[in-house]
């Protein structure tokens, strides 16, 4: 099947098998490899991915056909312009990773979490990330990492208005 999809700001137009999962398109096809794949049943959260800039979807449980017509955002599209996310920063330096390899899948969520309540309380934070699992950092500097995100991105708007 032909699709046609944005990722990452870059539209993309491909045919695809219609079983074809969309993680394995983005690494597979577009060679975009920092949506990871742990479980490939919807458990780990690693393959998270955000769909439409607003809804964060496990990309191991759908299929790259159903994306079609839509903006993919992956972890290679946070960073701009050689300047890393806020989220990623974040994670940075509250040291919010260990291994990494749950890390796209929690930033993803993280960057979703942020667009819907940009100042999340920790509970709110918890419950956001309760499907992406770690088994490296026991959570508390992810969490720090996203509060630190979270005023980080509040602050932005403040700056570029000052700045101007």
């Amino acid at each position: 099947m032909k699709i046609a999809v944005t990722v990452n700001g870059e539209r993309y137009e491909r045919d695809v098998e219609p079983r074809t999962l969309l993680a394995y398109f983005l690494r597979e096809d577009l060679g975009l490899t920092g949506t990871h794949v742990g479980c490939d049943s919807s458990s780990c959260g690693c393959c998270v991915v955000a769909m439409d800039g607003d809804r964060a979807v496990k990309s191991c449980t759908m299929f790259a056909v159903q994306a079609d017509g839509h903006e993919i955002t992956t972890v290679e599209g946070l960073e701009q312009g050689g300047k890393l996310h806020p989220l990623q920063q974040a994670f940075w330096d509250q040291h919010g990773l260990q291994c990494g390899y749950c890390t796209p899948g929690m930033l993803m969520t993280s960057y979703v979490l942020l667009k819907h309540q940009p100042a999340p309380n920790e509970a709110e934070i918890r419950e956001a990330i309760a499907g992406n699992l770690c088994r490296c950092t026991g959570y508390q500097n992810i969490v720090k990492a996203i509060q630190q995100a979270s005023t980080e991105l509040a602050a932005e708007p403040a700056a570029a208005a000052v700045g101007s």
